[in-house]
């Protein structure tokens, strides 16, 4: 790797701060420059972080950091954050197993203050901090850094809520407005204007003012008006005044002579206070400019000649299977309606979006609101589908009891990314779903186990008459061509692929393909169960009739996963085989390559069979 020169003498914010404020546009080209060297071979969030390289800098060059707590919202935009808190040299690591992870994480550094790897968590988490250290007489900062998208959803504006009238709590919300999508562009005359508005002389007289004129009320109250309408005209920020924050900005985050002086008054005032800051994703890195959607989740590259955007071959993506699903059902049916919460691409929804943008809706980063608006639409004979990540349908658990489930209304939710998912690590794996899913009256649940299974079921639980769930794991499956006719499946039929002797293996999803191979190494039968809910009781009570022992394979927590039914069914039969639950174990995994993570749960081919030899060992 190249010199860096300043970049090598950081090694906390500490010696950051012992550089010249002249020395710092240095180092942020510096900094920038290391982490597109870096992120082209580790893989990871690149426009992000390339955007916040000088906010980074100068929150730690004036903040009294780990003392001062900094809260980032959301979390992969912290790689200049760890860079400059003494993990310049683990990047080289970021993301792989045993490294460190691309979010921050409280046990993996004192200046990852809070855990933030899903979103709009950091002004809650930040007034806390702030309000404890009130209570505890201690004069230090809390800062919360959240990134525009992240505003979108409701717990931001509950937290602003409650931190407006806490008033003689010290924190600091810094909004890094990266999309361009609250205020346009910069320049010098609002960059002035924003450092007189937070400068002490401001505040001064502002303070001045309320006390005389608190004599009378009527006097104040217009005064006050009067002020937030000047500033309205000018400045976004009569939103965040109203929530009893003091505004400043926006601000060019990429200046730091505008940054700095900024954030020293704002460490000096009392009580809530709202910066908006303006940066560019991808900022200094011309490909990452032009294209920030590409460059914000990359694999490994040539930083030099960029990502190769040319058509690869290979398997379809189970992501790559929904989305052409959803562009031929909605060919078919008009009814249809798709609903995302901020994931198009992720997904798999940017084609839908294009060819039917008036039955499309991005609801931003708002789980919440994206149940609750699908199950308006089924009311009204819509036919919604929601595209969600098993990680971030856990945020909409009350929606979808009470909204959906309770009601028997038709919603269909296509759940990406379910099991363990790989780098992003245990924030994002999807180990819980089914545990979450299966107790919720009304609702059916399909898992397949490759790209036609995924195809026909999407299909089968549109046209169900309620509400329904397919989930399917991150990446490709084994290789099947989906076919293009659909057809329903029968639900809660289960498929025996594998005749055996003495062992039945009951696979769910993902979990077949292993199956299988070890049932070839035991002539044991192999089922794929397809439906985790309702489960093929009948198939369960034979394979039990004629088996001596049950094995449940499941990427899902094995605590109150579908395996535990299925002992339960079993529990209440005359002839009782011994059921051996196999699933992911009652901890949070990290983050890994995803065959890896597997291997090390025990929920591949080696895995299975040596779990299965141990436990007819332990019970011979």
């Amino acid at each position: 790797m190249s010199a860096y020169e300043l970049l090598k003498r950081i090694d906390a914010p500490s010696d950051l701060r012992r550089l010249t404020r002249s020395e710092l546009p240095a180092l942020a080209d510096e900094l920038r420059a290391f982490l597109i060297e870096s992120v082209s071979k580790t893989g990871g969030h690149l426009s992000s972080n390339l955007g916040t390289v000088e906010l980074s800098i100068a929150l730690h060059y004036v903040f009294d950091t780990p003392e001062d707590r900094i809260v980032w919202d959301v979390g992969h935009q912290t790689y200049g954050h760890k860079v400059l808190t003494g993990r310049r040299e683990a990047m080289a690591g970021l993301r792989h197993h045993g490294g460190i992870s691309g979010f921050p994480r409280r046990c993996e550094s004192p200046y990852d203050t809070f855990g933030t790897a899903h979103s709009s968590t950091s002004i809650s988490a930040a007034l806390g901090m702030a309000v404890a250290a009130r209570d505890k007489g201690e004069r230090r900062r809390a800062v919360a850094v959240i990134g525009d998208g992240a505003m979108s959803a409701g717990m931001a504006f509950e937290a602003m809520n409650n931190a407006g009238v806490t008033r003689d709590a010290d924190l600091l919300v810094i909004l890094n407005d990266n999309e361009m999508s609250i205020s346009p562009p910069v320049g010098a005359l609002t960059g002035i204007l924003a450092r007189m508005l937070s400068g002490r002389t401001y505040n001064a007289a502002r303070r001045a003012g309320e006390k005389v004129l608190g004599i009378a009320p009527p006097v104040l109250d217009f005064a006050r008006k009067v002020e937030e309408h000047v500033k309205g005209m000018i400045t976004p920020g009569t939103l965040f005044e109203e929530f009893g924050f003091h505004y400043y900005g926006p601000v060019d985050g990429h200046d730091l002579d505008a940054l700095i002086p900024m954030l020293q008054n704002l460490r000096n005032l009392r009580g809530p206070q709202f910066l908006h800051v303006v940066t560019r994703k991808g900022h200094g890195y011309k490909l990452a400019e032009a294209d920030p959607i590409l460059y914000h989740g990359v694999s490994r590259f040539d930083h030099n000649s960029g990502i190769a955007t040319g058509k690869s071959g290979g398997k379809l993506s189970y992501t790559q299977v929904f989305g052409d699903w959803l562009c031929d059902m909605a060919a078919a049916d008009e009814r249809l309606v798709a609903i995302t919460p901020a994931m198009r691409e992720g997904s798999g929804m940017v084609r839908f979006a294009k060819e039917y943008p008036n039955r499309y809706h991005d609801v931003g980063i708002a789980e919440q609101h994206a149940l609750t608006f699908a199950a308006g639409l089924a009311c009204e004979g819509r036919k919604p589908v929601v595209a969600i990540y098993s990680t971030f349908l856990q945020r909409a658990y009350d929606q979808l009891i009470h909204d959906v489930a309770l009601q028997n209304l038709p919603v269909m939710m296509a759940i990406d990314r379910a099991g363990l998912v790989g780098a992003d690590g245990a924030t994002h794996h999807g180990a819980f779903d089914l545990s979450y899913l299966l107790c919720l009256p009304n609702l059916v649940v399909m898992t397949p186990s490759d790209e036609n299974e995924c195809r026909q079921m999407l299909y089968t639980a549109y046209q169900h008459e309620g509400p329904t769930a397919v989930r399917y794991p991150r990446g490709s499956g084994s290789g099947v061509v989906p076919q293009a006719q659909m057809q329903a499946l029968p639900i809660g039929k289960a498929e025996v692929r594998r005749s055996g002797e003495a062992i039945a293996l009951l696979a769910f999803g993902s979990m077949l393909t292993p199956a299988l191979e070890v049932g070839e190494m035991l002539d044991a039968t192999v089922v794929n169960m397809r439906f985790a809910k309702p489960l093929d009781e009948a198939c369960i009570i034979e394979m039990a009739a004629k088996h001596q022992l049950l094995v449940t394979v499941e990427e899902n927590a094995v605590i109150g996963g579908v395996g535990a039914e299925i002992s339960r069914i079993v529990d209440t039969l005359p002839h009782r085989p011994r059921v051996l639950r196999l699933g992911l174990p009652d901890r949070f995994i990290d983050h890994g390559d995803q065959s890896q993570l597997l291997a090390g749960a025990g929920l591949d081919r080696d895995g299975i069979l040596a779990a299965i030899e141990r436990f007819n060992h332990n019970n011979s």
